[in-house]
């Protein structure tokens, strides 16, 4: 078994995504335990050039048309052979619809152990991660043969994983994509909304503890104020009370917002995901051990409806309103 730390990249429709990077900020942490290097495993095909910017000491291309888009059979069938043959001392994954099934798959092929929810390791070197939805914070140790992580946002901001030098790139064949069960045809992409929260630099973003849609009105005359939009958690929309468009997280956008100010947010993994790249976060949550406070940099335990008014008349005072 080599020192050496896997990271597999996620990418989507010719774009690196962010938790890749987080993972390749982490794979250093733990390579600088290790003794070994950070290796970035790439999937795809005509797509070496995403590699330009990763933060890696050297990256693992496989070229093949059946990885021109993702599939769990053929990502599942390369990885299998690779890790076999090389034997790394840890593989990371996102903690994504694609990572963490990819990794299950293997941890029940390959026999490998695997640690789900990794966010950062402590300065003794433990992995820390998180589970009941955040609630708790769990420490853990790697076993002593190649261990599969899979990672969250909140430990690490992707810019730590990104590099302006272009790291070294070894080509490798592909093997194990005959008689594939499973192809992509086509990806059908939502409507478009009434806004486009990815682009806006100010988002008052409501969750389960805006209680009923008509205290939604309450972020939208703060919003307004503050020149942003109102942005939500998935449960507030799936009870409808705003349309998809305004979800952020796994299932809905990934946001860079300036300023994000969240108000009843509890801060589950789905959710930081889509907001670990804004600049200042906010959290108003009544919950002092809500996992929101881990990512905030500013945070209060106060009633959401004893302050969201009160933030209102005071924004509106000091622009002279």
């Amino acid at each position: 078994m080599t020192q050496d730390i896997y990271t597999i990249i996620e990418h989507l429709q010719g774009e690196v995504t962010d938790i890749s990077y987080v993972m390749l900020a982490l794979a250093r942490a733990l390579a600088q335990n290790s003794g070994g290097k950070v290796v970035g495993v790439l999937l795809g095909h005509n797509a070496q050039a995403l590699a330009g910017n990763l933060a890696a000491d050297e990256v693992l291309y496989i070229d093949h048309p059946a990885l021109t888009d993702f599939t769990p059979d053929a990502y599942k069938n390369v990885l299998a052979n690779l890790l076999g043959d090389n034997e790394p001392r840890a593989v990371l994954f996102g903690n994504t619809s694609i990572g963490a099934g990819i990794a299950s798959m293997l941890s029940a092929r390959l026999g490998l152990p695997l640690i789900s929810s990794c966010q950062k390791i402590s300065a003794d070197g433990n992995l820390i991660s998180q589970i009941c939805g955040g609630k708790i914070m769990t420490e853990s140790t790697m076993a002593d043969e190649t261990t599969l992580l899979t990672v969250i946002p909140g430990g690490y901001k992707p810019e730590e994983g990104q590099s302006g030098t272009a790291p070294q790139i070894t080509p490798i064949p592909a093997s194990g994509l005959e008689n594939l069960r499973t192809t992509l045809k086509q990806y059908i992409q939502p409507e478009a909304g009434d806004v486009d929260i990815a682009t806006e630099s100010i988002l008052i973003s409501v969750g389960r503890g805006i209680q009923n849609e008509d205290n939604i009105e309450l972020a939208v005359e703060l919003a307004e104020a503050l020149g942003g939009v109102v942005s939500a958690s998935r449960p507030v929309v799936d009870q409808g009370w705003l349309p998809t468009s305004r979800m952020v997280g796994k299932s809905g956008k990934s946001v860079k917002p300036k300023l994000y100010l969240a108000f009843g947010i509890s801060g589950a993994p789905e959710h930081v995901e889509g907001i670990s790249g804004s600049d200042t976060i906010i959290a108003v949550n009544m919950d002092p051990t809500a996992p929101i406070f881990d990512i905030a940099k500013y945070g209060t335990d106060l009633d959401l409806f004893d302050l969201i008014e009160v933030l209102t008349e005071k924004v509106l005072e000091a622009k002279g309103g």
